[in-house]
């Protein structure tokens, strides 16, 4: 018996999100004696790279390479891990919480009889049952969510759980699927991908402006700031809103919900729309040069000062520390 792990990638690339489902799922089994744990991945994918799960905690990657697979087709995918659990005979799928994932999780638990529960943050408590502790409202809450299906489906929320990489290479196995017509009824006619040297959603840093910025002409330093980190920018509702920034720059309630170790806003106000996107991160360092900023309650560090003169000097002190 295995834990099994979905494994997803990008562009070649396992995304750190799985990563830590690995790392979750290593920990797990070392709690609850469930023996190994196994990843599934699927479509066009380097095995060399897909040895590096081992260091997450990984024993074995089953690689299932059929190229239909390389779409994301949610049924195609369902179909191909269910497939991967019976052949491991594992009771527990663990997967990264993702838009991808949520879509493939929820057709499972009805392929596989699972329970599902969804932002996942901990590790169950096994001692009476088994409890899952989630977030939810946003993050502002927890719930305690009790499994008592046999199979099981755990979620787990990005940035959560501490990622190991101590682990050695995995082996990688070959995996073949049988997948129906039916599989592939939908079709992908187009995909628009947010650009940039660093993806929002899947960002550990985001730099984020306001209006306090006052044009889309002075967010060179915004990016200049975001580059010396290695982070991605993004924007309030009201930037894209005006046009300053591209929509996929949007963070918070209504826009894209971020989880970073670090969020960094600057000349924005706090509304509580996007304080719901934001507040499942980290550490929030908030820069405004209103002290009454309602952001100022919800950070952990917080500045109070012009950006025009902060941001630049900040900047320059993070180059030459880094």
């Amino acid at each position: 018996m295995s834990i099994l792990v979905y494994i997803e990638q990008s562009e070649g690339k396992v995304k750190k999100t799985s990563l830590e489902a690995v790392s979750f799922a290593a920990a797990l089994a070392a709690q609850t004696g469930e023996g190994d744990v196994v990843a599934v991945a699927l479509g066009s994918i380097d095995d060399q790279e897909l040895a590096t799960v081992g260091t997450a905690g990984a024993a074995k990657v089953l690689h299932a390479g059929d190229s239909r697979l390389d779409a994301g087709l949610i049924q195609a995918h369902a179909s191909a891990i269910a497939q991967a659990f019976s052949k491991v005979g594992a009771k527990t799928l663990v997967l990264a919480k993702s838009s991808l994932g949520d879509a493939v999780a929820a057709r499972l638990a009805i392929k596989l009889n699972a329970g599902l529960v969804s932002n996942v943050v901990a590790l169950p408590d096994t001692t009476s049952g088994y409890k899952v502790k989630r977030s939810i409202f946003t993050g502002k809450a927890f719930a305690e969510t009790e499994l008592t299906t046999e199979n099981k489906i755990l979620a787990v929320k990005k940035n959560s759980i501490d990622l190991k990489t101590d682990g050695a290479p995995a082996s990688v196995e070959s995996f073949e699927v049988e997948l129906a017509d039916s599989d592939f009824a939908s079709k992908i006619t187009a995909t628009e991908r947010a650009t940039g040297e660093v993806l929002l959603p899947e960002a550990d840093i985001v730099v984020s402006g306001g209006r306090g910025m006052k044009g889309a002409e002075n967010w060179g330093m915004l990016e200049e700031l975001a580059k010396t980190l290695g982070a991605a920018t993004g924007c309030s509702k009201p930037v894209s809103d005006i046009g300053w920034r591209p929509h996929h720059e949007h963070v918070g309630q209504t826009g894209v919900k971020v989880a970073p170790s670090l969020y960094i806003a600057i000349g924005i106000s706090g509304a509580i729309q996007h304080l719901a996107g934001v507040n499942s991160s980290k550490c929030i360092v908030v820069i405004n040069k209103d002290p009454e900023a309602p952001f100022f309650k919800a950070a952990d560090y917080g500045i109070v000062g012009d950006a025009f003169e902060v941001v630049p000097k900040l900047t320059e002190a993070l180059k030459a520390e880094l």
